[in-house]
């Protein structure tokens, strides 16, 4: 079982669940397309913790990013992600990791 904090709230992971999988469930924004860690397109800031590959991802990923479509956390990790509602209170301005990019 893995903790994963983000901007506004805690989620728990459900077993065989991945990382981007969790945060979809909990209303987490975060952009995808390949779901199998080739195009980055999840990208994201890993605030702390430590994340497991399932597969290793062809996408280039730096230190302090995570590609949250196939890893899983090993312990409690802490992302630079918000859910739809923080987008909304801030007036549209929220933007997910992969724009700042």
């Amino acid at each position: 079982m893995s903790l994963v904090i983000t901007r506004s709230r805690s989620l728990v992971l459900h077993a065989g669940e991945t990382l981007l999988e969790g945060l979809e469930r909990t209303g987490h924004v975060v952009e995808y397309q390949c779901r199998s860690g080739y195009c980055g397109s999840c990208r994201t800031r890993m605030l702390s913790g430590e994340v497991e590959y399932l597969s290793e991802p062809l996408a280039y990923v730096a230190n302090g990013e995570v590609l949250p479509c196939c890893c899983v956390p090993v312990g409690t990790v802490s992302l630079d992600v918000g859910t739809e509602r923080d987008y909304e209170s801030d007036g549209g301005a929220y933007r997910t990791q992969s724009e700042l990019i």
